[in-house]
């Protein structure tokens, strides 16, 4: 499953002006505010085999464990449950059981959910219903609940709020061959249904999330920001009134050397586990890639169907590390800011699979219905720490160790 979890509505570019990054607050403030700590998660997973990361979350009352799939690209969080279940998909742990914690339609976390002109609430203790639509056609359809999620702060403290997230008893996979073996999603969005916002609102947390994705495999999440470095960040402004998690256009540069490559509005996406290009674009740099092989001793590998773009070297390739050398970096150059760019090196673009050979894991966007957006993946935040700061409105990343959690 490529693309697990970039909701279609989102899909829609909105072209609006980018609000300025506003200065950090000091520790003092937040404390005093109540946001003085963060909540970190260990993140299992990869890009390949598996194709998605996941983290561990309890939840209920008492608290049991679910695997919820990392999500920046949805708002709301999720779980297979038994209400009952009509069409539920393989999963992990047992399906999630409502202990008569319905949330109503009147609930204003209902209305944010549905958006301005779709919501109808025609009595007052009516269910909420909800549907998510993801653009690889899957979908989860259920009711909206609330539970405790006893979280663990980095200052020592143990504090089990009560969030809103979906109870879905309709679940819809469209690559049977690849399912999602996870609980739920855990939706990550700038949205008032996601969790953070919710911790937000309670003053728990700011709203801020991060995560570090392991080449490896595996990683850390986090929520709120008390233990970020102070420097070597790259900070980018996100484009105001957007759904999702844009930084504006930009340019790609192929080794070095600027393109004709240009104008992509770019999202960062977690949900997504691959990167995807406008059909356009996507088929410029597969031309530059393969004009750059010409003479470097490897060939097309057609009959690995891992993805739509292998290569095979004179004997099978054993890792990443084996393959690397024959390519060349991209380099995103956002044109809308001086000096920020977004490096993808060939380990981050690039897969090995079980055959030997080495993918392209750029895809074209236009065949899953993208349109004119480029969703920067999982396989290219990869050894990236990648903060979300809905506080300052801004999207920041550096190279980054993801085998260690941090200490704060």
């Amino acid at each position: 499953m490529y693309l697990k979890a970039l909701v279609l509505y989102l899909l829609i570019w909105i072209a609006a002006a980018a609000y300025q990054p506003q200065p950090r607050i000091n520790k003092q403030l937040k404390s005093a505010k109540g946001f003085g700590s963060s909540v970190i998660f260990p993140i299992t997973g990869n890009v390949y085999p598996k194709g998605y990361y996941h983290v561990t979350i309890n939840i209920g009352q008492p608290p049991k464990p679910y695997f919820l799939d990392i999500d920046t690209g949805s708002d709301l969080t999720w779980l297979q449950c038994d209400a009952p279940c009509t069409k539920c998909t393989p999963a992990p742990h047992g399906l999630y059981k409502p202990q008569r914690n319905l949330i109503t339609c009147q609930d204003p976390i209902c209305a944010s959910l549905h958006g301005p002109g779709n919501y109808h609430c025609p009595a007052p203790q009516e269910q909420c219903d909800y549907q998510v639509d993801y653009a690889d056609e899957g979908s989860s359809m259920g009711v909206l609940v609330k539970d405790a999620f006893p979280f663990k702060f980095t200052n020592g403290s143990v504090v089990a709020p009560k969030l809103a997230f979906g109870c879905g008893y309709n679940q819809e996979v469209q690559d049977s061959a690849h399912l999602p073996y996870t609980d739920g999603v855990l939706g990550l969005g700038i949205g008032k249904s996601s969790i953070l916002a919710q911790l937000r609102d309670m003053g728990l947390t700011q709203n801020v999330v991060g995560h570090c994705l392991s080449g490896q495999g595996g990683g850390f999440l986090f929520f709120g920001d008390d233990f970020l470095p102070d420097s070597g960040i790259v900070w980018k402004p996100m484009l105001s009134r957007s759904k999702y998690y844009s930084l504006g256009t930009s340019e790609i540069q192929f080794g070095g050397q600027a393109t004709n490559i240009k104008g992509l509005p770019i999202v960062f996406d977690s949900g997504s586990t691959y990167t995807y290009f406008t059909s356009q674009a996507y088929n410029a740099v597969v031309s530059l890639i393969k004009r750059d092989l010409n003479g470097k001793q490897l060939k097309d590998a057609t009959d690995d169907k891992s993805l739509p773009v292998c290569w095979k070297g004179s004997k099978p390739f054993k890792s990443i590390r084996d393959a690397v050398s024959y390519f060349k970096p991209l380099v995103l150059n956002f044109t809308d800011a001086k000096n920020v760019h977004f490096q993808l090196r060939p380990e981050s673009y690039l897969i090995v699979t079980v055959h030997g050979n080495v993918c392209l894991g750029i895809l074209d966007g236009g065949e899953v219905g993208l349109g004119n957006i480029n969703v920067i993946g999982d396989i290219s935040l990869q050894d990236k720490l990648v903060i979300y700061d809905n506080e300052r409105q801004q999207i920041g990343w550096a190279p980054a160790n993801c085998n260690r959690l941090p200490k704060s």
